[in-house]
């Protein structure tokens, strides 16, 4: 089986070569740019199965980069890994808000870098249970796994990666109180250390898709001091 094939997006040459290096090493087939055009180039003729991205670039922030790729329906599915030397919180929500499905900060350890890029792949490729996984139904949502498809009332409602799977393992198990932890856990199958912070974030936009009123929510209840519910009000 052909492995993944993974593009670098990175302006800094010796990070380039280093992490390069380590990718092929652990089995990957490694595509680089050092530039936003040449990166969107390559995602177009190649179709890479994840992005490293570098959020400091010299032509495009990478924030415009992962806009582009989440509007163009050739691209909108490709995984997307943030690299930054940024440490503020508000940058981390703000990449997970335009649908990065990561977010790691340098200087880091190639290992984890790979960790995290197996984790993603795991769940951007979705597992052969999910084909066969029947649609879940509550209320006025209907869910279908395999097609990664909610509708609310019979209308689309457009998610990233991970709302799906955030609403995915609420609609799972409806009734049931998560803890933050517990439902980072449950819909994403790893733990990330600061999720926690954005998980509120991404239910946040979740409601602004499905709920009439997202100040007074029907659906994703809030539990104060635990964590969240789907349903029961």
């Amino acid at each position: 089986m052909a492995s993944e094939c993974i593009l670098i997006v990175e302006d800094h040459a010796e990070t380039m070569r280093a992490l390069r290096a380590y990718l092929e090493s652990s089995g990957f087939q490694v595509l680089t740019a050092a530039d936003g055009a040449t990166a969107m180039h390559i995602m177009r003729q190649e179709k890479p199965s994840l992005v490293l991205l570098d959020l400091m670039l010299p032509d495009r922030d990478g924030m415009e980069i992962a806009r582009a790729v989440r509007g163009d329906p050739h691209l909108k599915a490709t995984p997307i890994i943030m690299l930054t030397a940024r440490v503020d919180d508000k940058d981390k929500i703000v990449g997970l808000e335009i649908g990065a499905d990561d977010y790691i900060t340098k200087p880091y350890n190639p290992r984890e870098v790979v960790a995290r890029m197996r984790s993603v792949l795991r769940r951007s490729s979705g597992d052969l249970e999910a084909e066969t996984e029947r649609v879940l139904r509550y209320r006025a949502l209907r869910l279908n796994p395999s097609r990664r498809q909610l509708t609310k009332d019979e209308h689309e409602i457009e998610l990233t990666r991970i709302e799906f799977e955030l609403i995915h393992a609420l609609m799972r198990s409806p009734e049931h109180v998560f803890t933050r932890a517990e439902l980072i856990e449950s819909a994403l199958n790893f733990q990330y250390e600061g999720m926690e912070r954005s998980l509120d974030t991404h239910i946040k936009n979740l409601r602004r898709k499905i709920e009439a009123d997202p100040r007074n929510p029907e659906y994703i209840q809030t539990i104060y001091g635990v964590g969240y519910r789907l349903g029961s009000k």
